[in-house]
């Protein structure tokens, strides 16, 4: 069956997500427009009965109000890890399953709470598959706001372009946690993402990378012909 438009697509993966969810269930609830349809859905089946006893940790204050809006009951990480299932969108999917996120801004929220999920779902439309990680997205790098300026040489240094995120106005973005993202786009690709994860996790400053690598067990992808579900080999990175 032939989908209209990228919308239809997403909302058809987010049904698929929905479905997996079972009463009783601690969630992760992600953040993005992709995920904007999971949560209609969830909220769909627990406004109808089919769902009960569900309790979602959001991952911005976005998808908080979201949740609310559609009456989807929400927890604190602390009160509710381990969750059971952690589910979000993703910028770019590489075979291995590996992802960068955080073009919305919340990535530092997701890693958290996808890091305390038993499993972790990634739903896309089929434009976010990529062979390599970095081909289209850049890598969304929070940082503290002090002296944010200094990172961008060292970035340089790495092979990428960095950019600071900005308003419309002119004005730099901030997170949700009050922190500045730098993008940083590598022409071609990213040589070796375990790597570059690593030196950014050594960078003070660095709070946060969009580098998901080996976290996603699975991906529900949307495409012209439908939908199909991908799943990580075992031992992928």
């Amino acid at each position: 069956m032939v989908r209209s438009s990228v919308e239809e697509l997403k909302s058809e993966a987010g049904r698929k997500a929905a479905a997996s969810v079972t009463s009783g269930m601690r969630l992760g609830l992600g953040t993005g427009s992709t995920v904007a349809h999971f949560l209609e859905h969830l909220g769909a089946r627990l406004a109808c009965g089919e769902l009960t006893d569900l309790a979602g940790v959001p991952t911005s204050i976005r998808t908080e109000k979201a949740a609310r809006a559609l009456q989807i009951p929400l927890g604190s990480l602390s009160e509710l890890a381990p969750l059971d299932l952690a589910v979000d969108g993703a910028d770019e999917v590489d075979p291995g399953l590996n992802l960068i996120k955080g073009l919305g801004g919340a990535l530092l929220r997701e890693k958290m709470v996808a890091q305390a999920s038993r499993r972790f779902i990634a739903i896309v439309d089929d434009t976010k598959l990529v062979d390599r990680l970095g081909e289209r997205a850049p890598v969304p790098v929070e940082v503290v706001p002090f002296e944010f300026g200094s990172h961008m040489a060292w970035f340089a240094a790495m092979g990428a372009e960095p950019r600071l995120r900005e308003e419309r106005g002119g004005d730099a973005y901030r997170t949700d946690n009050g922190n500045v993202i730098i993008d940083c786009r590598f022409n071609g690709g990213i040589p070796d993402p375990a790597a570059l994860d690593r030196r950014l996790a050594r960078r003070s400053g660095v709070v946060e990378s969009g580098l998901f690598l080996g976290m996603a067990e699975e991906a529900i992808v949307a495409g012209a012909d439908g939908v199909r579900r991908l799943k990580r080999v075992q031992g992928s990175t």
